[in-house]
């Protein structure tokens, strides 16, 4: 199985294609092939900025320094490691936490094939959270402070960058919003709806997908009990929004999954 094969399907880890034995040993890989290249990857429409040419793409393509497997449990970086790279999602997916200083974990976010590691690190020179794999997966290794120089000469690279920032920014809140302002029920049915547009935008099923986190995962990074998140799946299944088995989530009735979210539902 080829990794644009791999990239390309949610329900498919990383240990399909490297076997057990060769995860072990692998770490690093460097970018001396061409089938590697960001020209040949499936998902280079969500990693590049538009408007690019081949020259510039294949420029590009140069930045990555290696790709780098990431068995599931292990993190890619810890919180207060040095600030060098950003990191693309090429399979699998990750977590990323914070700590207090008594130890509790706190989720910050879920990140999928095609999206950004790191960027956490740049205002203060550090990482902020862990990133820890969700299963085994790969990402793209992208040395910051070359893509802050290849900026300068490539005001595309550089609308990226900036671009890449602000959809940080706008994360944040949306995550400040769904804490802040909604109940439980929303909250949930806010998170099966966002995760189903952000594969969708990536070419997969809107309607099938392998949740890889746990129901205490998803009660973590939306501030509830993981017997509450539960008993919310179980409602929205009894209701017929959605059908479950083990992890693998079916949205039956979108339209009625959205309306959860509607004001004039929550107070008839």
């Amino acid at each position: 199985m080829s990794l644009e094969t791999l990239a390309s399907s949610p329900a498919i880890s990383v240990a399909a294609a490297f076997p057990k034995r060769q995860i072990h040993h692998l770490r690093e890989v460097s970018d001396n092939t061409a089938a590697l290249r960001c020209t040949s990857c499936l998902l280079r429409d969500f990693c590049l900025p538009s408007g690019l040419s081949a020259q510039d793409t294949e420029l590009l393509s140069t930045l990555i320094a290696a790709r780098r497997t990431v068995r599931r449990g292990h993190a890619l970086y810890h919180g207060g490691d040095p600030f060098e790279n950003i990191y693309t999602v090429r399979a699998g997916s990750f977590k990323t936490q914070l700590f207090n200083p008594e130890g509790r974990e706190q989720i910050t976010g879920f990140q999928i094939s095609g999206e950004l590691l790191g960027l956490d690190g740049i205002t203060g020179g550090q990482h902020d959270c862990d990133a820890v794999a969700l299963e085994d997966s790969q990402v793209c290794v992208i040395p910051f402070k070359h893509l802050e120089q290849l900026s300068f000469d490539m005001p595309t690279i550089q609308h990226m960058v900036h671009r890449l920032l602000g959809a940080e920014i706008s994360r944040e809140r949306k995550l400040l919003m769904v804490l802040g302002n909604m109940c439980a029920e929303e909250r949930v049915a806010s998170f099966i709806l966002d995760f189903s547009a952000r594969l969708t935008a990536r070419g997969y099923s809107s309607s099938e997908f392998n949740l890889r986190v746990t129901r205490e995962e998803i009660g973590n990074y939306l501030g509830m009990k993981m017997e509450t998140v539960s008993r919310i799946f179980s409602r929205f299944q009894d209701a017929g929004y959605i059908a479950m088995r083990q992890r693998l989530i079916r949205i039956v009735d979108l339209d009625g999954l959205r309306a959860v979210l509607e004001p004039a539902r929550l107070s008839a």
